[in-house]
C-alpha cells in the first residue's frame, strides 16, 4: 500500500476514529490527543499493516491499545508507596473531620436577624418558609392574599438588607452555605 492510500483511508476513517476516542475517554480534549497519537503510531508504523486485512480494525485496536496503556500508566503513577513502618504518608491523609462550625453559626446568625423582623411579616415568611402556599396563610392568619404576599416580600427585602449590612455582600453568605 502506497503512503498516499494509506493517508487516504487514514482521512476516510477520521470521524469514525474521533468517536470511538470520545467514546473511551468522554472528554473532548483527550479524545482529540488520543487521536492524535493514533494517527501518528499509524503513520510511523504503517508498514506493518498487512495488505488484505481490515484496516479500520487495525487503527480500531491501535487506538484501544494506547488508551489502555495510558489507564494503566495513570493508574500507577496514581500509586502512593509508603515504606514507613506505620505507613504514615498512607494513612496521613486519608481521614478527614468534616467541621460545620462556620456553618452553624452563620445559621444561628441568620436564625437571629429573621427572629428580629417585626412580627407582621416573620410569622408570614417563617409559614412561607416551612412550606405553607400564600393561601392557606392567609387563611390562617386571617389576611387578604396581597397582604401576605407583600409582607413576606417585605420580610425578605428587610433580611437581605440585614445580610448585607453584616457580611458584606449577600454572595457572600450563598457561598459560604453551600460549601
Amino acid at each position: 500500500m502506497s503512503t498516499l492510500e494509506f493517508n487516504d483511508q487514514l482521512y476516510k476513517l477520521n470521524a469514525p476514529l474521533h468517536s470511538f476516542a470520545y467514546n473511551l475517554t468522554k472528554n473532548t480534549e483527550d479524545a482529540e490527543d488520543l487521536y492524535q497519537e493514533t494517527a501518528f503510531r499509524a503513520i510511523t508504523n504503517k508498514e506493518k499493516f498487512r495488505v488484505g486485512t481490515n484496516f479500520k480494525a487495525w487503527l480500531f485496536t491501535i487506538m484501544k491499545n494506547i488508551f489502555i496503556n495510558n489507564y494503566r500508566k495513570k493508574v500507577k503513577r496514581n500509586t502512593v508507596i509508603d515504606s514507613t513502618d506505620n505507613l504514615f504518608y498512607i494513612n496521613s491523609g486519608s481521614v478527614q473531620i468534616a467541621n460545620d462550625a462556620e456553618t452553624n453559626i452563620m445559621m444561628d446568625e441568620l436564625e437571629t436577624m429573621i427572629n428580629s423582623l417585626d412580627s407582621n411579616i416573620k410569622d408570614p415568611f417563617m409559614m412561607h418558609y416551612v412550606g405553607f402556599k400564600y393561601q392557606e396563610i392567609a387563611d390562617q392568619l386571617d389576611l387578604p392574599l396581597g397582604t401576605v404576599k407583600s409582607r413576606i416580600f417585605f420580610a425578605r427585602k428587610e433580611l437581605k438588607e440585614k445580610i448585607i449590612s453584616h457580611y458584606g455582600s449577600y454572595e457572600n453568605v450563598r457561598s459560604k452555605l453551600t460549601a
